[in-house]
């Protein structure tokens, strides 16, 4: 870290003492500090003109308190005197107010981690911080002109975007947490449009994104990707009804293993909200799925030292060869479950406390993307779903998809206009294919994965 990095982690962490002395002062048993500070800049090009800059500085805290098993929480980003006397005010007020919660209390004391003993993630980027609106508004240039040269058929464009955060997070508790560390995240997309026949519109995108700016793709290649991804849209046509193999590439394929997020949290097992509920220690999904929670690795998106109640970060196996190992707590669910938190606790900004996944991974496995298309015989490859269709008490799943036809292991023509359903328990045990395509661009990754059978609804009549 350098020097100026360091005094702001140090200013930040000594706001969170006295906000905390200050709450305790007034009379509550617990008292939580979480306080940020950094910088956004956003910057879109379209037809290589700057269309929008957006830059902005954020400092902000928020608090929870408890008074006994009344908890309450607030958050300000007016960090003068006046306005931290007022936040805290307010707090205490609202913890008078509140209704007693019989599982509320802050985690196990024995169970905190000493922050300066957690490990370095290598999670801030200096440089992706340090790029200014002209740096931005380059390196979109750059990418939108590669894809609008890489062939004729490209008409127009929807922009590209240059996108980077940088900042750092403090949280003191009062029951002796007391850490803070830096984080940096860059991302770049593009989304071309090309002509189709009868006029219409084809729209594609592809993007990049690590908390590296050195390790993001380079931006020309960006632009041609996207390119090629629209361009191999056009000409669409829907299929009639069937079952067939359905493979989700590495997006598709991230957006099924999100639903399964929200399955596992212990917030939706207490509530009964989940399929899942009561299925511990059974198969849930193909011998082929392995499913970790893994906030330890170096310079991942969803990486962190420790959550957001001071515990220890840890690597959670979920899914185990197709079983069910565990579901993700933090201490609330976890008391509400009779166990223990498995470290999975996140605060948002006004210090409230819930579930949530790290680096959430399916498991790669040992197949091309390639290499899996060409072991299907006949089916659908799906590169984008629409709508909500995803019912998460029954497993219920149908959703608008878009991609190519299979047919003897080649993608034959772009499909859409059909809809693909199935009931996602199912589903996790029909996976009969893993890529080793796995790319961590975001916290929930996962790579290709072939379902072995799904109903593919059409609009052409059988």
């Amino acid at each position: 870290m350098t020097s100026r990095a360091d005094k702001e982690l140090s200013e930040l962490l000594e706001l969170g003492d006295r906000i905390v002395a200050m709450a305790t002062k007034g009379g509550v048993t617990v008292a939580e500090c979480m306080l940020r500070s950094g910088a956004e800049l956003s910057a879109r090009v379209r037809l290589e003109k700057p269309e929008l800059v957006e830059e902005a500085a954020h400092r902000s805290a928020g608090l929870r308190v408890m008074k006994g098993k009344q908890v309450a929480t607030t958050s300000t980003s007016d960090l003068t005197e006046g306005g931290i006397h007022r936040f805290v005010a307010d707090a205490l007020e609202l913890a008078e107010l509140s209704q007693e919660d019989p599982f509320a209390g802050p985690a196990d004391k024995e169970l905190l981690v000493d922050a300066t003993k957690a490990p370095d993630l290598d999670l801030f980027d200096p440089k992706g911080g340090g790029v200014d609106a002209a740096q931005a508004i380059s390196i979109a240039t750059i990418a939108e002109r590669a894809a609008r040269e890489f062939d004729p058929r490209i008409s127009n464009s929807e922009g590209a975007t240059f996108s980077r955060t940088a900042g750092g997070v403090a949280l003191v508790l009062s029951n002796g947490f007391r850490g803070a560390y830096r984080g940096s995240y860059q991302s770049l997309s593009v989304v071309p449009v090309a002509e189709d026949e009868g006029g219409k519109k084809r729209r594609g995108y592809h993007w990049s994104a690590k908390r590296f700016l050195d390790e993001l793709e380079d931006p020309k290649k960006v632009g041609e990707e996207a390119a090629r991804r629209t361009l191999r849209k056009l000409g669409p046509k829907s299929v009639a009804t069937c079952e067939v193999p359905v493979v989700f590439d590495p997006d598709a394929a991230r957006s099924i293993l999100g639903m399964l997020a929200g399955c596992i949290m212990g917030s939706s097992i207490w509530r009964k909200s989940s399929y899942l509920a009561g299925r511990e220690g059974t198969l849930v999904a193909s011998s082929l799925v392995t499913i970790v929670d893994d906030p330890l690795i170096p310079r991942a998106p969803g990486s962190r030292p420790y959550d957001g109640e001071g515990l220890a970060s840890r690597k959670n196996v979920v899914v185990e060869e197709g079983k069910l190992l565990t579901y993700l707590c933090d201490s609330y669910s976890a008391r509400k479950l009779s166990r223990a938190s498995t470290g999975n606790a996140a605060r948002g900004g006004s210090a409230g406390v819930s579930c949530s996944t790290s680096n959430f991974i399916l498991q790669p496995g040992t197949d091309s993307n390639a290499d899996i298309v060409k072991g299907t015989k006949q089916g659908l490859y799906v590169t984008e779903m629409m709508g909500f269709g995803f019912n998460a008490v029954t497993g219920d799943f149908s959703r608008g998809a878009a991609g190519f036809w299979i047919e003897n292991g080649e993608l034959t023509y772009p499909v859409n206009e059909v809809t693909i359903s199935l009931n996602v328990d199912e589903l996790w045990k029909r996976i009969d294919a893993l890529g080793s395509d796995l790319d961590l661009r975001t916290a929930t990754a996962a790579p290709t994965i072939r379902v072995g059978k799904m109903t593919v609804a059409g609009s052409i009549t059988p």
